[in-house]
């Protein structure tokens, strides 16, 4: 089978197409961190990017953040209902969306600035992304891979519960043999570095400020693949501590939405070349 089509089965399979999983995700699920928005222009050596493409782009959460920062903006999403609704949720014109794979965008040889990954590098078989997106980024070009890794409200309780259920569910996952056989690739510096395409490679940690209630915090759990799947495998909520964690939100968070900082992980790499741009000038910065 090939890589795209194996590719478009695996998140299938994840739940992804599932009925009412795309609208969880695009209302519950953080949003791209604005530090790391803000400073990959910069890193780029741009004051805005001609084409920022977005790998794996989902519902266009990740993608339409770049809509006033950029010329022109593709997500590229190889699953029909997260694509769908993408489009019907994106009403800026210089962003679209392409029935791809991330693997063979169709996109131009050299014509992205920026190229990100958000929450989906892990799905990619190295060779074959890293070999697409030295194809697509322009010399000096910039790529970044982010997550989410954490979440703090001004409570501990809601914390707490939210890593008891994430743990749950790994485990019960493992015992249910229901990743057998799925490869994933975790993200890394060295994954990066392994690629053999960029230049230079760095990691940071970031953190981003949102607020939520107590149904956001659930619907955020419910807005992950792994928890909804192993739901609907037929495990209870009591079973995964689902039910825990909206009683322990509803009591301590309540209604009225909080802050919520999430912190973040993130990988830059830029590809070699471009002309080094000298500090001083409107926009002009060294590259990494």
């Amino acid at each position: 089978m090939p890589q795209s089509d194996q590719l478009r089965r695996r998140l299938d399979e994840s739940g992804y197409g599932a009925e009412g999983f795309a609208e969880r995700y695009d209302a519950f699920r953080p949003r791209p961190p604005g530090a790391l928005l803000d400073v990959l222009p910069q890193l780029a050596g741009v004051n805005r990017p001609g084409l920022v493409v977005d790998l794996g782009s989902g519902t266009g959460l990740s993608t339409r953040a770049w809509a006033d920062r950029a010329d022109g903006v593709v997500g590229v999403e190889p699953n029909a209902a997260m694509r769908r609704y993408a489009e019907e949720a994106t009403d800026a014109l210089n962003v679209s969306f392409a029935a791809a794979s991330s693997y063979d965008t169709g996109l131009a040889d050299e014509s992205a600035d920026i190229v990100t990954c958000s929450q989906s590098l892990q799905w990619m078989d190295p060779d074959a992304v890293f070999a697409e997106i030295a194809r697509i980024l322009r010399p000096g070009g910039v790529f970044a891979a982010y997550q989410y890794e954490s979440l703090q409200t001004p409570f501990w309780e809601p914390e707490a519960a939210w890593d008891e259920l994430r743990a749950t569910t790994r485990r019960l996952r493992l015992e249910l043999r229901l990743d057998e056989g799925k490869r994933l690739w975790p993200v890394s510096a060295e994954r990066l570095g392994a690629a053999g395409c960029f230049s230079h490679v760095r990691e940071l940690s970031l953190h981003s400020l949102e607020e939520g209630d107590a149904g956001r915090l659930v619907g955020f759990a419910m807005s992950e693949g792994s928890l909804t799947t192993l739901l609907d495998a037929g495990v209870s909520e009591q079973d995964v501590g689902l039910d825990r964690l909206r009683q322990v939100a509803e009591r301590t968070i309540g209604a009225c939405p909080c802050p919520w900082l999430i912190g973040y992980r993130a990988w830059l790499g830029r590809r070699p070349g471009g002309t080094v741009l000298r500090p001083g000038n409107p926009g002009d910065h060294p590259p990494m």
